[in-house]
């Protein structure tokens, strides 16, 4: 099986998701499931289903983080430097607003936009990986083509 790239950050918080998923979240689903229960009919009881499918989901998101960790290669920036790679962080600048954006490149399991953690098989990560700074990428989106220029490359 093909190994998943992570940051630590991205495998630490994805530990700490599945500690509180097996340690507090489905003792809490056992727990409303049992008291629903005891409240008689299950067919017509709106709190033991809810209960069920929030069971349902709960083991589902265990699985899959399971299976996540279990095929994670931590990949530790520290160690790295040089052109833009999988864990880089870099500053970029919008070349006509001028906007500057500075993301982290990271696997698809941590990626999160707004937290600046763009998934590595982004359109633009995909432009910027290899790329060294002072260098410009052209980048096709749905608004049309933009180009950006790399100002700093970091690996923390």
């Amino acid at each position: 099986m093909e190994k998943i790239p992570l940051t630590r950050a991205g495998f630490n918080r994805l530990d700490a998701e599945l500690k509180k998923l097996k340690s507090v979240e489905r003792p809490a689903v056992i727990q409303a499931i049992s008291e629903a229960r005891e409240l008689g009919d299950l067919s017509e009881n709106a709190e033991y289903h809810s209960a069920r499918e929030k069971q349902s989901f709960i083991e589902g998101r265990i699985k899959e983080i399971e299976s996540i960790l279990g095929l994670a290669q931590v990949i530790e920036p520290k160690t790295m430097s040089g052109a833009v790679k999988f864990s880089a962080t870099v500053t970029i600048v919008d070349v006509d607003t001028d906007e500057e954006k500075t993301y982290q490149i990271v696997g698809e399991h941590e990626a999160d936009l707004e937290k600046g953690l763009l998934n590595m098989k982004s359109p633009l990560a995909r432009a910027l990986i290899g790329k060294d700074e002072g260098d410009t990428v052209e980048v096709r989106t749905p608004g049309g083509t933009r180009s950006y220029e790399i100002l700093e490359i970091l690996f923390v």
